[in-house]
């Protein structure tokens, strides 16, 4: 079978909730990326529909990533409303003394989070799935921040997502995450285009 046949398959089979998840989280990104709040509203719903669906295939982690996600929603609505309303709304960078120990950390806990759990689950992509949980748990929170290098975690994230979910059957997923990779850049670009024109007005 060919990939395109293996794809008009998994389409015609597939639930129309991973459609609708789809669509809200290409429309999450997007907002997210012009920095309009109601990317969060999107996020809710999206996440809401793909904690049930990782949970069927067998991608437990990935599961209770979208159960934070969906809660991270919600703070993540109210705090960008919280800081709108404070005039402190404004992209914000890291330096490597930030990032760096914040790395060399979460890929430990990656590593032991996937080690604990291999006598209770049956997955070959166990340590990938930790990865790409424990790093997207500290990512979304730089999201709810404003802090600028959240789209550069998301590129690698993205594409390592887009691996696990491909070879674990969610085709579509797995594409979504591929198209999340150029929506990281513009997201990255659109933000450091915003901070740099911030920049100019606080110095005016």
């Amino acid at each position: 079978m060919t990939l395109l046949e293996t794809l008009a398959q998994q389409w015609a089979s597939q639930s129309p909730w991973e459609v609708v998840a789809v669509i809200l989280a290409l429309a999450y990104v997007w907002l997210a990326a012009r920095q309009h709040i109601a990317c969060w509203a999107c996020a809710l719903v999206s996440t809401a529909i793909y904690t049930w669906l990782f949970w069927e295939h067998a991608l437990p982690l990935q599961s209770l990533l979208n159960l934070y996600y969906l809660m991270m929603a919600l703070y993540g609505w109210w705090h960008w409303n919280a800081m709108a309303e404070q005039h402190e709304d404004k992209v914000q960078v890291r330096g490597i003394g930030f990032h760096l120990p914040a790395i060399v950390g979460l890929c430990f806990v990656s590593w032991s989070l996937a080690a604990g759990m291999e006598g209770m689950f049956n997955s070959q992509y166990l340590h990938l799935d930790a990865l790409v949980t424990v790093f997207s748990l500290f990512t979304t929170y730089l999201v709810t921040q404003k802090v600028l290098e959240n789209w550069l975690y998301w590129i690698v994230i993205d594409a390592a997502a887009a691996y696990l979910y491909w070879q674990s059957g969610l085709y579509l997923t797995g594409l979504l995450f591929v198209g999340y990779l150029g929506f990281a850049l513009y997201g990255f670009l659109k933000w450091r285009t915003a901070m740099q024109q911030q920049g100019a007005l606080d110095a005016a």
